[in-house]
């Protein structure tokens, strides 16, 4: 073969090589970690990357309400792990927008001043949480992996790849990273009927719940701190209103004639929970603002 043949050939091996490269799942790079607090895991084909969150939510403790002791249990754990001692996972489960990712977002702006960190991951992405901790296990930093909403259905594969970080498997994670996650589900995955059909009675009539129904609890269990959530109440609801409606502006007299409304507005919605709390303020600050001709 001559020399004209061979380059020729050179070339096409690297331009197939190159191909196969882009196609060819990429370790993800570490980023600017000085960019800000707070970064997302993100894939883009088969590379991944951390991006850093521009604008991270203002949110602080105070502006989290009706939930002082589920905060109070929060704020603890992230203290202890921020000041370098043992804290736990955290799994906050329950009632729709009662304020659980926004307790772990208040916590970001409260501990960032001293290392706090927060990398969200989104749970199609949690097969990859053994590189995430790769990443970071080096970094002075404390770092907050977040899922919000986090539940699998049968068969998910992120499912087994958070149950080994959880567990202290060989790829667990490192001093300098913890999981904090929110759900609907207390124990992540779906229960159904047939899963009690494995469930056994023994001699003196205990009932032992079946092999399907241990492992669909065995992933929760992993959480070493369960925050749970409630529904608020009347008065409770009308508090945060409160709450909000002072926090863009408005006077006790505006919040007291704005009872009635609220309360219509979360019959509305069916829900009387802190999200809807918020979006009834922001409609009614913006009313307010709008019919003062400002």
């Amino acid at each position: 073969m001559n020399s004209q043949a061979l380059e020729s050939l050179l070339a096409r091996a690297e331009r197939v090589l190159a191909r196969l490269e882009a196609v060819l799942p990429q370790p993800v790079q570490a980023p600017d970690w000085s960019e800000s607090v707070a970064f997302r895991y993100r894939k883009r084909g088969s590379s991944a990357l951390l991006e850093p969150v521009r604008h991270v939510a203002t949110i602080r403790l105070a502006d989290v309400q009706e939930v002082d002791t589920q905060k109070e249990r929060l704020v603890r754990n992230t203290a202890q792990f921020v000041a370098g001692a043992t804290a736990n996972n955290v799994l906050l489960t329950g009632a729709r927008g009662t304020g659980k990712s926004s307790l772990v977002k208040a916590c970001l702006n409260e501990f960032a001043p001293q290392g706090l960190r927060l990398i969200e991951v989104d749970k199609s992405d949690m097969v990859d949480l053994p590189d995430l901790v790769e990443l970071v296990a080096s970094r002075p930093e404390r770092f907050i992996v977040f899922c919000d909403d986090l539940s699998f259905e049968d068969g998910e594969p992120g499912y087994k790849a958070l149950k080994s970080i959880l567990d202290g498997s060989i790829s667990a994670a490192g001093d300098n990273v913890l999981i904090y996650a929110t759900s609907n589900r207390r124990h992540l995955l779906p229960e159904y009927m047939k899963d009690n059909l494995g469930a056994r009675h023994d001699d003196n009539g205990e009932l032992h719940p079946g092999e399907v129904v241990e492992e669909k609890i065995s992933l929760s269990e992993r959480f070493g701190l369960w925050i749970s959530f409630y529904p608020f109440s009347q008065n409770e609801y009308l508090a945060i209103v409160g709450q909000w409606l002072r926090h863009f502006g408005l006077d006790d007299a505006a919040v007291e004639a704005a009872r009635s409304e609220a309360l219509i507005f979360a019959l509305e919605r069916g829900s009387r929970s802190g999200r809807v709390a918020y979006q009834f303020a922001r409609d009614q600050a913006g009313r307010h603002r709008v019919g003062a001709g400002t």
